[in-house]
């Protein structure tokens, strides 16, 4: 079965986000009421898996080799079958 696996890896808490200060910079001096901006990414990859399970698994396999750093990074991972 083909699933799509949604993995959004943003920075921990404490970690610098120079793109997010940027940009909530660029936004206040636009004139928008802004206290802060979070970046992050999101990664869309649709699989081959047995189950949802298994799926969320590789998923899962994947952020911990490539896509995210576990030093600095948070990721959540969502699955759904694909139809």
């Amino acid at each position: 079965m083909k699933y799509a696996a949604k993995i959004e890896v943003g920075l921990k808490p404490g970690h610098s986000n120079p793109e997010g200060e940027t940009t909530a910079r660029s936004l206040v001096e636009l004139g928008f009421s802004v206290e802060a901006v979070d970046v992050s990414k999101v990664y869309t990859i649709i699989l081959e898996a047995a189950s949802a399970k298994e799926a969320k698994a590789k998923a899962e396999e994947m952020s911990k080799r490539l896509l995210a750093n576990p030093t600095k990074d948070n990721y959540t991972i969502s699955v759904v079958e694909q139809k």
